[in-house]
């Protein structure tokens, strides 16, 4: 429970996989790459304040159960501690569909640097999980996407290129965001 470490004084970690790589909007000591085992990043969570409204959601990244996740982390220091954890309920908790979990990550795919993180993880019995949309659906969600934090176009591409800068490729991701632009792969 975070309640029960919240003013111990200490640093903590926080594990990013969707927008908070490329817009943490808390200050933090380090940003190292790294790795979630047993949740991947999934657009799973239908979006009704920052990137939609309940009448045109969005869509948006949750972690959903299974597989792994490579994302960023970031060590906070223990002054900031509850603050940033504060800035993290009001932007992640909006409607509660992520349930606020401490889980194991590696830092830099490294087993020997294992450090325990903050992370967001989706609520399966929400009313906004979306589950495992096809791609049609997940595109016509995305066009149509727009709230508070903005375009929901503009949030999948952001991603898929922070991404790419870690070096590596979400096989669907990057299939929507090709759509997105639209470009699309021979045979589609």
């Amino acid at each position: 429970m975070i309640s029960s470490v919240e003013d111990n004084g200490e640093d903590f970690w926080v594990f990013a996989y969707g927008s908070l790589m490329w817009r943490p909007g808390f200050d933090y000591l380090e940003r190292r790459q790294a790795r979630l085992i047993g949740a991947h990043r999934a657009l799973c969570v239908y979006s009704f304040v920052h990137r939609g409204t309940p009448e045109k959601p969005g869509l948006v990244l949750g972690l959903d159960r299974g597989g792994n996740c490579r994302g960023i982390a970031y060590r906070v220091a223990g002054a900031k501690r509850a603050a940033t954890i504060a800035y993290l309920r009001g932007r992640e908790q909006v409607t509660l569909v992520y349930r606020e979990v401490w889980r194991t990550i590696w830092l830099d795919d490294d087993p020997r640097q294992r450090v325990q993180a903050l992370c967001y993880v989706v609520d399966r019995g929400h009313r906004q999980y979306a589950g495992d949309l096809p791609l049609d659906r997940q595109l016509h969600l995305v066009r149509q996407g727009h709230g508070r934090s903005g375009n929901n176009r503009d949030y999948v591409l952001a991603t898929v290129k922070e991404i790419e800068a870690q070096g590596y490729r979400d096989e669907r991701l990057h299939l929507l965001a090709e759509r997105l632009k639209g470009v699309r792969e021979s045979g589609s």
